[in-house]
Order: C-alpha cells, then sequence, then structure tokens
C-alpha cells in the first residue's frame, strides 16, 4: 500500500493524491484517487468493507513502504 501526491497532474476526477493497493498473491492493484490525503482513511475502511463482501474473506494483514505518510504527527 502507498499514499502519494500532490502530483502536478490533476486526475480526471480533480484530484491530486492517490491510494495504490497491491494484492501480493496475484499483484492485482487497485488506485484510489482522493482530494486530500485526509480522505485516505474513510476510503480505505470503504474499500475494505466492499472487497471483503465480494470475496466472502476478511483482510488478515497489511503492508506498506514505510514511507511517513501513515505515522501520527507527533
Amino acid at each position: 500500500m502507498d499514499l502519494f501526491g500532490p502530483s502536478r497532474t490533476k486526475s480526471l476526477g480533480g484530484n491530486f493524491y492517490a491510494l495504490v493497493i497491491f494484492y501480493d498473491y496475484s499483484r492485482f492493484t487497485w488506485t484510489l484517487f482522493l482530494a486530500s490525503k485526509n480522505d485516505t482513511f474513510h476510503a480505505f475502511k470503504k474499500f475494505a468493507k466492499v472487497l471483503e463482501n465480494e470475496k466472502s474473506s476478511k483482510i488478515v494483514s497489511l503492508r506498506s513502504d514505510q514511507g511517513r505518510e501513515f505515522q501520527n504527527g507527533k
């Protein structure tokens, strides 16, 4: 999982940030475009719910690139 932005170019929806989620087993990738970094948790929570319902299984673990984008500001 990786979060990046702001990019120089807007997405078609007018967003500057993106959350990229990969499935390690198949390397399938989803990209969620976000208006701001603050939307990340809500977007992931919604995505996880849809994915768990679609696949009838739970998300067991998450892995990121250890960047600072998911760390608390304290």
